[in-house]
């Protein structure tokens, strides 16, 4: 079978147990934004090659906000300056036409709401905002970064350090992205992941839940995943070429296409 028949057969496959479905969730991972130079974490050229797994530490930041700051400014703050690639467009298509409810999201690019998404769970949090840790006023990455250049540690104005808005390894996950993610996965009649080779928990437990609960379990990714062996349905594919026959698929039953 050739290439572009497989890839339009899962198309099919993919779309027809989404209409099926009266709720669908998905789970993005670091493999989502790839496309839009965002490198993932662990693969060749991933941020762990050009940062120590330390700097996403808890305990790491507190005990040398200024070392975190140096690395963040250059690595992790620019995420946000970063566009949405073909996925991201798709999955918001997606939601736009009723056929998926919500994206649990372990990224924290912002990507999925610059492409429209508006039921968007941030598992990990984002980049966008940064919060004091004395009396909890929200500052932007303007201010931040200005603060970082200025001081080498951003201050709130009423001198407290900014923390940033990611969940960092030894965080707790927000009580609220928590309880509705979980809510959904129960909840779905259909539960995909993508670009996630659901290594890291709580959020890829999140597939298994809604395995248990009873939904479809859909993976498209590009290689393994740890819970490849109880999914439904396993799509080993490029996220791009799958995202954009997925765009032509519905143009085409819009009409937009001959």
């Amino acid at each position: 079978m050739n290439q572009e028949r497989q890839l339009h057969e899962m198309v099919e496959v993919f779309l027809d147990r989404l209409k099926a479905g009266r709720t669908n969730v998905v789970l993005t991972g670091a493999g989502v934004s790839t496309a839009s130079g965002i490198p993932d974490f662990r693969g060749p050229g991933g941020l762990y090659s050009v940062l120590s797994p330390r700097t996403f530490e808890r305990d790491f930041f507190f005990a040398d906000p200024a070392a975190y700051y140096r690395v963040a400014i250059e690595h992790i703050h620019t995420l946000a300056d970063r566009q949405p690639n073909v996925t991201h467009h798709m999955l918001a298509r997606l939601e736009a036409a009723g056929l998926i409810d919500a994206v649990v999201t372990q990224n924290i690019d912002g990507l999925h709401q610059k492409a429209g998404a508006r039921r968007v769970i941030e598992f990990h949090g984002d980049v966008l905002r940064y919060t004091c840790v004395t009396c909890e006023q929200v500052h932007d990455r303007a201010y931040v970064d200005q603060g970082i250049r200025r001081e080498g540690v951003p201050r709130c104005g009423c001198g407290g350090l900014i923390r940033p808005g990611i969940v960092f390894f030894g965080d707790v996950i927000p009580l609220e992205a928590l309880a509705a993610a979980q809510d959904l996965a129960n909840r779905a009649d259909v539960f995909i992941a993508m670009g996630s080779s659901l290594e890291v928990n709580p959020a890829a437990a999140l597939a298994f839940v809604a395995h248990q609960a009873g939904a479809t379990l859909m993976i498209v990714n590009r290689g393994p995943t740890r819970y490849d062996a109880v999914a439904d349905v396993r799509f080993e594919a490029d996220l791009s070429a799958f995202s954009q026959a997925v765009l032509d698929r519905l143009d085409q039953a819009e009409g937009k296409k001959p």
